[in-house]
């Protein structure tokens, strides 16, 4: 299924950003999860936010998140000078922030290619 966000067509610019953050000691997958499962409610409900993955990098050095927005806009009403104290705050060092363009979005999970377009939405199903 092909469609188009559910929101005004000139409300949706859809935004992806990378956060990262180099910490100063490794941490293990386990602490990684304990340190986003605490602060995963923060994020529900935000404006804007459709999605947040938390990343973490295979030697524990770096870790961050992939955040898909509505619009760049929402994304920059999140990255507050507040959000990087927090940041700084809990994983002692300063994240980075990188903005990426995202047009088109396949979500599997739905079986949905999301668009920004204003076009008609053309319904596809995935064939089982």
């Amino acid at each position: 299924m092909v469609s188009r966000m559910n929101v005004a067509a000139d409300e949706v610019q859809m935004i992806t950003t990378m956060t990262a953050f180099t910490l100063a000691k490794p941490m293990t997958r386990e602490e990684a999860r304990g340190i986003f499962l605490s602060t995963a409610p923060t994020y529900r409900g935000v404006h804007g936010l459709f999605r947040k993955i938390y990343v973490l990098s295979q030697d524990g050095g770096t870790a961050g998140g992939v955040y898909l927005w509505n619009s760049r806009a929402d994304a920059d009403a999140m990255y507050t000078d507040a959000w990087r104290a927090f940041v700084r705050e809990k994983y002692g060092t300063d994240p980075t922030v990188t903005y990426f363009e995202s047009p088109v979005v396949v979500d599997n999970v739905t079986q949905q290619i999301l668009t920004d377009e204003s076009d008609n939405a053309v319904q596809h199903r995935r064939r089982a």
